[in-house]
């Protein structure tokens, strides 16, 4: 009788360590998740509802997915061409703010497809992979692609092409052997932004 009381109590106090340490292991997991995600993970959050179980469920299968991913170095000629590129995309906004936020989302995408990130043909693919390394600056090229395709008047794509910025800026700049990895993010080198961008249309205004 004592040997199966003795038997029982270390069953129990087996379980319970168990239980215990699985509430521990997924506790910092989640807090591993939210602090790699940031903003993204209270996102994913939002979108299940509430659900902390299913967001991290979903962060953790983006970093399976995506953690691995070797981001590849632009030449110089190509780092020329984009910074090029996104500048003449600023300056267009004065004039045609709809077709300027097209031609970045387009930018953009071509952009971390040429870093090594899944073709922007597969936004969700790609927008992920780019969470998993990028999670502060992922949320403004979202904005920018929603903009893209028609989804905002001339003040929230003014807004989305600033904040998509920060996510042009990191991938042109965060690789080795980046002689400009320190430079001003303004297309002027002087921290200015092109009028267009800095100022909030008036009303009645069509830029």
């Amino acid at each position: 009788m004592i040997t199966i009381v003795v038997i029982a109590v270390v069953v129990i106090a087996a379980v319970i360590l168990f239980v215990v340490g699985r509430g521990r292991i997924r506790a910092d997991g989640g807090r591993g998740l939210k602090h790699r995600f940031g903003p993204e993970y209270e996102r994913a959050v939002a979108a299940h509802d509430g659900d902390t179980n299913a967001a991290e469920q979903e962060l953790g299968e983006r970093v399976k997915q995506h953690a691995s991913l070797k981001e590849q170095p632009l030449s110089p000629e190509d780092l020329a061409r984009y910074r090029a590129q996104w500048a003449d995309i600023q300056e267009e906004f004065v004039e045609s703010p709809q077709q300027a936020v097209t031609a970045a989302d387009a930018l953009i995408a071509g952009l971390a497809r040429d870093r090594g990130f899944p073709d922007g043909e597969r936004f969700d693919d790609q927008i992920a992979a780019l969470s998993v390394h990028h999670a502060t600056h992922v949320e403004g090229y979202r904005s920018l692609h929603t903009a893209a395709h028609g989804q905002g008047d001339t003040e929230e794509m003014r807004e989305a092409m600033l904040e998509a910025r920060s996510l042009f800026e990191t991938l042109v700049t965060e690789q080795a052997g980046d002689s400009d990895q320190h430079r001003p993010s303004s297309p002027d080198g002087n921290g200015h932004w092109p009028l267009a961008l800095n100022r909030r249309p008036t009303k009645g205004s069509s830029t």
